[in-house]
Formats: structure tokens, sequence, C-alpha cells
């Protein structure tokens, strides 16, 4: 079976080069491999004075650098690097299509940076076949610490959820911390009601126990593959991003799941993804599920 690196997209800003350092230490923790990769596109300019050959040495160079350091951090780490000359999103989608995870570097509270300006950033969330990690610069192994969780939002049933959960748990397990499941809940409209939901939420005792048991249910399978990972169940009423946003200060990592909405101005992440992502201070995983 081929092993997947940890891919980790680089372009000189600082919160680029925290997402690489994030990268190390989880790919250490993993026992995989890491990919250093930055994308660049030459763009003359009557500014700039430099050619292709000069721009493209400058990548060069500034790639060399960025795995160099991380490379000194981790000695054992084995790290490769990739200059890709494309378009940012194409680069990093095609990247990531070999990854276990893809590692990119957010300002939070607004765009995604760097090589991500505007909507790239979406595109590529939107795109990736793998899990995307978003790190802010101001990211440090501190914020690792034993104590501090992994947040997962969970939603649907077993099945929509379980890409979401295995990325959870395996890090959980990998980082020796321990989970927070979330499931959040609201009243829905009356005209949602029909006789077989009323029959389920009559078995299950009301709303909340429902939860709870669709909960626990979802979770069955992963605690009983990762037994050594302590779990807690977080069952609330509210919107989903809001609970999630509500626990964000004891989580080390938040977990969510995405699905690609597709409009007539582009593709577009969904709320609850698109609110951690913005306003969460630590880094997020997003994990594509169908």
């Amino acid at each position: 079976m081929t092993t997947r690196p940890i891919t980790a997209g680089v372009d000189g800003t600082s919160e680029s080069l925290a997402a690489l350092a994030w990268a190390g230490r989880e790919a250490v923790r993993r026992g995989l491999p890491l990919r250093v990769v930055h994308a660049w596109q030459w763009q003359p300019h009557e500014a700039i004075t430099v050619d292709r050959d000069g721009q493209a040495r400058w990548a060069r160079e500034a790639l060399a650098e960025a795995a160099r350091g991380v490379a000194e951090r981790h000695p054992e780490l084995e790290v490769t690097t990739e200059l890709v000359e494309g378009h940012p999103v194409e680069s990093l989608v095609g990247a990531a299509e070999h990854a276990e995870m893809l590692v990119l570097g957010s300002r939070g509270h607004g765009v995604v940076v760097g090589f991500l300006l505007g909507s790239v950033g979406q595109q590529v969330l939107v795109e990736s076949p793998r899990p995307v990690v978003f790190v802010r610069a101001e990211d440090s192994p501190a914020a690792e610490a034993a104590g501090r969780e992994v947040v997962v939002g969970q939603h649907g049933s077993p099945q929509d959820s379980a890409d979401v959960l295995r990325f959870a748990f395996e890090t959980a397990a990998a980082r020796g911390a321990a989970l927070r499941a979330v499931r959040a809940w609201t009243l829905p409209p009356l005209y949602a009601y029909s006789p077989g939901s009323l029959r389920l939420l009559d078995e299950a005792g009301g709303l909340e126990p429902y939860e709870k048991n669709a909960l626990a249910e979802a979770l069955q399978p992963w605690r009983e593959r990762f037994p050594d990972v302590p779990v807690t169940q977080h069952v609330e009423m509210g919107s989903a991003g809001q609970v999630l946003l509500s626990v964000a200060g004891r989580a080390q990592l938040m977990v969510v799941g995405r699905r690609a909405h597709r409009t007539a101005v582009g593709a577009r992440i969904g709320s609850v993804a698109h609110g951690v992502l913005h306003h969460a201070h630590c880094p997020v995983a997003v994990v594509p599920h169908e």
C-alpha cells in the first residue's frame, strides 16, 4: 500500500510557515513523510524587472529554505519538495490528491492568504478530494498541550459522518488527546414532522434523547476501533456553527465536514465550515464527504 505524505503548501507568508510547522509535527506523530509544495505563476509586469528564470529561482530558493527549516527541527522526518508552475487552485488540488491531508495557512476572520487570495482558497477547499487543514500564523506547539481536545462536529447518519469521525479519531489517537464529539440540534418546523419521524421521536423519548442516541450510534464503531481515545459526547440545542464555536476555546484542533454547494456564481462551502474557519482560533480541518 502506498504511503500518502502530509503535504504543506508554502508561499513565504507567516501563515504558510506556521502551516508547514504544524504539518511537520503532525507528520512525525503519524510516522508519515512530509511534502512541501510551492505553487507559482510567472506574471510579467513593467514594475518587476526580474524575468521568468529569475522568478523561478526565487521560488526554488524560498521552497528550499522552508523545507530546510522543518527538516532541521525534525531530523528523523523524511522531507521532499515540489515546485509547481501553474494555476494555484489546480496545483494545490493536484497535490492534495496524493496526500493524506493538505495543510495551508489561514488568516481567519477573512480570506485565506498568500497564493490563496480571493476565491482561490475556497476553490481549493471545495475541490480537494482530501482533508484540508487551515493554520493561523500564531499557531504554536504549546496549543497542542495535554488537556486541549480534538473537537469534531457530527451531523446526520453514521454513514454521513464516517470520514469526518475517522479523521478526528485518528488525529486524537496520534496526539494522545481526548475527543469531544459535538452534535447540535434545532426544533424542526411543524411541516417537517411525518408519521415515521414522530414514531422515532416517541421511541427515543423526545428530541434531545433522539439526538443523543444518534450521536452515540455514530461514535460507536470508532470508539471500538480507538478504545484508548477518551470521548465526551456533547449534544446541545442551537445552530451547529454557534455550538462548535462555543467549545472552540478548549480545542487544539477542530474537525468539520463539508459538502460543496455549486451555485450560479461558483462553488461554496457550507455555513458551518465557513463560520468555524473564520472564527475559531485553533487549526481547523475540513474533511470532504459525499
